[in-house]
């Protein structure tokens, strides 16, 4: 199968994973907390308000997503075949899937699928359950109580229930697919894992499971199979397409011409995990960064535009320290003639001002961990003070660390005069270079400010 064939809905693949998968939801005893059935009954609003209901039913349930099914009797399950059409479907002048978006609070990435079972069409909304926070339509929270659809704030004790899940489940745990051990094998890209922590690849797949599943990249599925984890398939994905959820959070890298947006040289989207793509991606990076000449006391030397340490760093955390529950959007490497900036979705835990001295917090603990233990990032808190280092030693402007809007983002700037710094940059210059040596416990000096510029 071509990559390109895996990520068409109306493959044969496709097509059987949607029919296993309306094969276990029939399979259920009742509709539940995070399943519901319906013949061709499709009003919008009731819609919106099952997307809220059922996604947070899974988070109670501990299930990846919550699902709405047409075509399927409720009582007995049969299959009844369905006339709905959510591709056709409108709210007044708004495509149906573009109105629930623009009033679901967060905008989850929700889909909707369709296909035959029993010779029957069949449509699938697919719920991804939320990560942070209740699931909001029109600015109010629905939950499950038996088959009812009930407001959440008048079930005090389902909400503090679904809060504390909220709390004891972070991204990394939660399911990011259900599979069998061979697809299992097929998405992820387990050799990259063994050869990361330096050990040989187990004989046979049970040995090859078992190790996933001590790591927490994969667990059995008590309904049988296996579960890959969000952790699993952010580190080893072969294709992150393969996972809908996580599509999105594939980075891309864009080289502009000039110094604006308005003409795209190059754009490329990773397809792999970040520990299994990491190395190619750094790589590339480097090879578009324009280059410097350097003359030394006795000979010439090219160097890139931006030290090679700085930029891996900076991804590294971009990629780390990213917020996943902000849906459609993904760490982003944008280079210009005369800047890069790396932006990665979420505002910074610490305040920007203070990278360099006060110890890093992290969203997503277990990836954090996995990628240093990968040798991908550096130790806890020195990968700030590494890229201010390095900026310093080639002489380059000091990087802009800030909040933009709902992201962060980091900006490095190509080699300038002092003569032609601004005063901001110059007093950024001498802040992180007062904050880089109170961290090495140096006393910053007159001498050691002229060096710096």
């Amino acid at each position: 199968m071509t990559e390109a064939e895996s990520e068409r809905p109306n493959t044969p693949a496709a097509e059987q994973k949607l029919a296993d998968l309306i094969g276990r939801l029939r399979r259920l005893p009742a509709e539940s907390e995070w399943a519901e059935f319906k013949h061709n009954q499709a009003n919008p609003d009731d819609i919106g308000e099952y997307i809220s209901a059922l996604g947070n039913g899974a988070v109670l349930a501990g299930e990846p997503a919550g699902y709405l099914v047409w075509g399927i009797a409720d009582g007995t399950h049969d299959i009844a075949g369905t006339s709905f059409d959510p591709s056709l479907a409108k709210v007044g002048n708004e495509l149906l899937e573009g109105w629930l978006n623009r009033l679901l609070d967060p905008r989850i990435a929700f889909s909707f699928r369709d296909g035959l079972a029993g010779g029957k069409r069949v449509v699938v909304l697919e719920i991804p359950r939320p990560h942070s926070q209740p699931i909001r339509f029109k600015g109010e929270a629905f939950i499950r109580v038996g088959s009812y659809r009930k407001k959440l704030k008048e079930q005090p004790e389902r909400e503090r229930a679904l809060w504390r899940a909220f709390d004891r489940a972070p991204f990394e745990e939660q399911a990011a697919a259900e599979c069998d051990g061979d697809d299992v094998l097929r998405l992820l890209d387990y050799p990259v894992y063994f050869e990361l922590i330096e050990r040989p690849v187990p004989d046979g797949r049970t040995g090859i499971l078992d190790a996933l599943a001590r790591e927490g990249f994969v667990r059995p599925n008590p309904s049988g199979g296996w579960r890959i984890s969000n952790l699993g398939a952010v580190l080893l994905a072969r294709r992150l397409s393969e996972f809908p959820r996580l599509g999105r959070k594939a980075p891309r890298v864009i080289q502009y011409a000039g110094n604006s947006r308005v003409e795209t040289r190059k754009e490329q989207t990773g397809m792999k995990g970040y520990a299994a793509g990491f190395d190619g991606m750094v790589q590339y990076i480097n090879g578009i960064l324009p280059s410097n000449e350097v003359v030394g006391a006795a000979f010439r030397q090219t160097v890139p535009m931006f030290p090679e340490l700085a930029v891996r760093e900076l991804v590294a955390n971009a990629l780390i320290h990213q917020d996943f529950s902000i849906s459609g959007a993904g760490p982003t490497v944008e280079l210009f003639d005369t800047r890069l900036e790396i932006t990665n979705p979420g505002k910074p835990l610490v305040e920007p001002d203070r990278f360099l001295d006060t110890p890093p917090r992290s969203r997503n603990e277990a990836l954090a961990a996995a990628m240093r233990r990968f040798g991908i990032c550096e130790e806890r808190g020195s990968g700030i003070d590494k890229v201010v280092y390095q900026i310093e030693f080639y002489q380059l402007p000091a990087p802009v660390f800030e909040a933009a809007g709902e992201n962060t983002r980091v900006t490095l700037f190509a080699h300038k005069p002092l003569t032609k710094m601004e005063r901001e940059d110059r007093i950024r210059a001498c802040y992180q270079h007062a904050c880089l040596r109170y961290v090495t416990r140096e006393t910053m000096t007159n001498a050691s400010v002229r060096h710096r510029f």
